[in-house]
């Protein structure tokens, strides 16, 4: 009798659920939900074509050292790179000397107490030290950027969909709202403040476009620093900041793929010695 019971209360249950979900989807198809400026008008990320992309991606070290470039002439102002240590630029070609200088030479120092005083002060960067942040916390970073809290990109490049790409797509996406979208949706006015990006997802954003014009920084290399150049290699250093060990990912699978191929003829080969003589 009590399983019977139980049996009768489990299929209540199922019924009333299935009852949820077909009115639920009835309800969904009958009366959809209406179209948003953000539905109607976000554009996804345009393929940077960037080398680290892909199964067998590699860095190009070249492109990394000029992404770290603009990093720190134009994004560093802002942004702050707080799992990345100075001395890990290493993997990016250059010299312990160099990452010295590179150090010492960063705009923005490291909090410190003057040993005299006991008040804070700044410091050079030395090559142990993390990439720091221009804010001495997130109340005065709020303050400079009305009241946006500019992220550490770190992880940028792993925390967004399409990682690379959608770096790359939103630093060359800044333009004027559309008209179409003002038509279709007048409510939907880019506010005082902030800045149309139909790459972010609300459309809009507090930071104004960080690159602005072809030369804003000069490179080292000779090659010409054109807008959409400094986007790529940016991306691509943030590519690598979020995933230092991509390219030792990427080697360890393919050896990985191979050793699984081979045992897999080892393993067929010995099926068929073993059993060459009895029938099945």
């Amino acid at each position: 009798m009590a399983r019977l019971i139980s049996l009768v209360i489990g299929a209540g249950f199922v019924f009333v659920l299935a009852l949820a979900l077909f009115f639920t989807a009835k309800d969904a198809i009958q009366s959809p939900a209406a179209a948003t400026a953000e539905h109607e008008f976000h554009e996804h990320p345009r393929d940077a074509h960037l080398s680290s992309a892909g199964l067998l991606g590699k860095f190009d070290r070249a492109q990394l050292q000029r992404g770290l470039k603009v990093f720190q002439e134009v994004c560093a102002a802002c942004h702050s790179l707080k799992y990345v240590s100075f001395r890990d630029f290493e993997h990016l070609g250059y010299s312990e000397g160099q990452v010295k200088a590179l150090a010492n030479a960063w705009p923005i120092e490291q909090p410190s107490v003057n040993p005299d005083t006991g008040e804070a002060a700044t410091r050079k960067n030395v090559a142990s030290d993390r990439v720091p942040s221009p804010y001495p916390n997130e109340v005065a970073a709020r303050a400079a950027n009305n009241n946006a809290l500019p992220p550490d990109l770190s992880l940028m490049a792993k925390a967004r969909h399409d990682g690379a790409n959608y770096v790359y797509s939103l630093l060359t996406g800044y333009r004027a709202q559309p008209a179409a979208l003002l038509k279709e949706f007048p409510d939907a006015k880019t506010p005082a403040g902030l800045h149309y990006n139909p790459y972010f997802p609300n459309l809009n954003l507090a930071m104004p476009a960080p690159l602005t014009s072809d030369g804003q920084v000069t490179y080292d290399d000779g090659t010409k620093p054109t807008l959409d150049q400094m986007a790529k290699d940016v991306s691509a250093f943030l590519a690598w900041t979020a995933e230092p060990n991509l390219e030792s990912r990427h080697a360890a699978g393919v050896a990985a793929v191979i050793f699984l191929v081979i045992f897999i003829f080892l393993t067929w080969g010995a099926y068929q010695n073993v059993w060459r003589n009895v029938k099945h």
